[in-house]
C-alpha cells in the first residue's frame, strides 16, 4: 500500500490509451518524466496538462500526451493519481509505462487500483466486485444490476440487516452481563419477530440468487440431437449469423461450438454439440461422448427433433439423457409432412415446451426466444429495475449461512433456551452478512477475489 502503482488501463490497439498511476510519488514520477510549459508543483487538481513523456536518462520524446492530475483524497483510490492519455497502440503505450516503471512506480497487481479503494474505504467489497460485473456486463440487464450494486444498493440493504442485528445482540448481551437491572423491555417474542423479518428479507435474496446467476453468467443453453436434424442451423438462426456450418453430411460438427448471445435482453451462453449417434469414428466419438458431458450441466436443453420422421433409436437414447433436466422440444422441418409420433417423447409438461420449427422457412425462432424467457423468468424480467439480484455466489453462500444462524435463534426461542445462545446465533449472522460488504472478510479472500481483476484495474 506504501509503493506507488503503475498499469495500463485501456485495452491495446485503441485511438487512445491510458496509463495510470497511483500512490503518495505519482507526482514525483511524472514530474521527472513529464515536459510541459507548466510547472507542475503549481498544477491544481482535476486539471488536464498537454505535453510530452520524455525518458530522463536519454532525452527522447517518448510520445505526445495528455496528462489528467488528480489529488487525494477525491480519487478513485483515495491516493494521488495521475493519468497519461497517450496515442493508442502497443508500442507507444507500454514505452510510456516502461518509461514510469523505471523513475519510481512499480507495475501494479490485477485489480490494485480497485483493492486499494476497497482498502482506503471509499467502495465496499460488493461494490468493488460490482466493478467487475460492469466490465463484464454482457447485456443492458446485467449491466444495470451491476451499476445498481457499484451505488450500493445490496451494500445499504446488508448494512440495515446488520445493524438490526447488532441492537438485538447488544440487548441481549445486556440482560446476560446485568441480570440485576430487570430488563423487561428484553422481549424475546420481539426478538423472534425482528428474526423472522430479517429471515424474510434474507430468502428473498437467495431465490432471486439463480436469477441473478443468469443475468450475469448467461442461461447455459445446450443444442442436443441426432445429425442432421437442423442444430446448426437453429444456432446460427438465434445467432443471426452464420457461426456453424450446415450440411446435408451427417457428422459435419464434431466438437462444441459456444457463443453468448443476447435474447429479448437475456444473455444465453449456447452451445452447439456433436450430433449423438453409434458411430466408429474416433474424433465424432470423441465430440459425441463430450455433448453427453455437458448435457449435465446444462439450464436448459434445445432437444431438436425431425418432425418429419419417426422417432429412432437414437432419438430415444437421447430423450432419456435429457428427460430430467429443464427441456424445450423443438419439432424441426414442419415446412414437411409431420410423421413423428408425439407419444413417444417421454418430456416432462412436453405440451407447454414444444415448439415447431423450419429453419428452412426460418419460422418459430420468436416462439423459442419467448418461450425461453417465460421458463427462466416468468415474464417479470423487465421488473429487474426495482429489484436487487444477487450475481455472485460468494454473496449467495453467505446470505445461506447468515440465514442459518438466524433460523437458529428462531429455534433457541422457540424451546425456551439461554439467551446466550442466542447472542452466539446472532454474532454469527452478522459476520456472515459482512463478509459481504468485506467488513469481517479475511486477507486471504480479499486476494482472490482481486486477483480475477483486470490488470489495470
Amino acid at each position: 500500500m506504501t509503493d506507488t502503482i503503475a498499469a495500463i488501463s485501456t485495452a491495446l490497439g485503441g485511438g487512445i490509451a491510458i496509463v495510470r498511476i497511483s500512490g503518495d510519488k505519482s507526482f514525483d514520477v511524472i514530474e521527472k518524466i513529464f515536459k510541459s510549459n507548466k510547472d507542475i508543483k503549481k498544477i491544481e487538481s482535476n486539471s488536464i496538462v498537454y505535453g510530452y513523456i520524455v525518458d530522463p536518462k536519454t532525452g527522447e520524446t517518448v510520445d505526445e500526451v495528455l496528462v489528467s492530475f488528480l489529488k487525494g483524497p477525491n480519487t478513485y483510490t483515495k491516493e494521488d493519481i495521475i493519468e497519461i492519455n497517450t496515442h493508442g497502440g502497443a508500442i507507444p503505450t507500454r514505452k510510456v509505462l516502461e518509461t514510469i516503471i523505471n523513475n519510481g512506480a512499480r507495475l501494479a497487481e490485477p485489480g490494485e487500483f480497485t483493492k486499494r479503494a476497497f482498502l482506503n474505504g471509499r467502495i465496499d467489497l460488493s461494490q468493488a466486485e460490482a466493478i467487475m460485473d460492469i466490465i463484464m456486463s454482457k447485456t443492458d440487464l446485467s449491466l444495470k444490476n451491476a451499476v445498481s450494486h457499484l451505488s450500493g444498493s445490496l451494500s445499504d440493504k446488508i448494512k440495515g440487516m446488520r445493524n438490526e442485528i447488532l441492537h438485538l445482540i447488544a440487548n441481549i448481551e445486556v440482560s446476560i452481563d446485568y441480570p440485576e437491572h430487570d430488563m423487561e423491555d428484553i422481549n424475546f417474542e420481539n426478538v423472534k419477530t425482528k428474526c423472522i423479518e430479517i429471515d424474510s428479507e434474507l430468502n428473498k435474496f437467495i431465490e432471486n440468487a439463480e436469477t441473478g446467476r443468469i443475468m450475469k453468467e448467461g442461461i447455459r443453453t445446450v443444442i442436443v440431437g441426432k445429425p442432421n436434424v437442423g442444430k446448426s442451423s437453429l444456432l446460427n438462426e438465434i445467432l443471426k449469423e452464420n457461426r456453424a456450418i450446415v450440411t446435408d453430411i451427417e457428422g459435419t460438427t464434431r466438437d462444441t461450438l459456444e457463443e453468448f448471445v443476447n435474447v429479448r435482453g437475456i444473455p444465453l451462453h449456447i452451445i452447439d454439440t456433436a450430433g449423438i449417434r453409434d458411430t466408429e469414428d474416433v474424433v465424432e466419438k470423441i465430440g459425441v461422448e463430450k455433448s453427453k458431458d455437458i448435457v449435465e450441466s446444462a439450464d436448459l436443453v434445445l432437444l431438436v427433433l425431425d418432425a418429419s420422421k419417426c422417432i429412432s433409436k437414437e432419438d430415444k437414447e437421447i430423450i432419456e439423457i435429457v428427460k430430467d433436466k429443464n427441456t424445450i422440444v423443438i419439432l424441426n422441418k414442419s415446412d414437411l409432412e409431420r410423421k413423428i409420433d408425439l407419444e413417444c417423447i417421454n418430456i416432462k409438461d412436453l405440451s407447454e415446451h414444444l415448439i415447431e420449427t423450419s429453419m428452412l422457412d426460418k419460422t418459430g425462432i420468436d416462439k423459442l426466444e419467448n418461450l425461453i424467457k417465460d421458463m427462466f423468468f416468468e415474464g417479470k424480467i423487465e421488473d429487474s429495475s426495482e429489484a436487487i439480484y444477487v450475481t455472485n455466489m460468494r454473496h449467495k453462500k453467505s446470505l445461506v449461512d447468515a440465514k442459518q444462524s438466524v433460523k437458529e435463534v428462531i429455534m433457541t426461542i422457540n424451546n425456551n433456551m439461554p439467551e446466550d445462545l442466542m447472542a452466539i446465533d446472532l454474532k454469527n449472522a452478522y459476520e456472515k452478512l459482512g463478509e459481504i460488504t468485506g467488513d469481517t472478510v479475511s486477507e486471504d479472500i480479499i486476494d482472490t477475489i482481486f486477483s480475477e481483476f483486470c490488470l489495470g484495474k
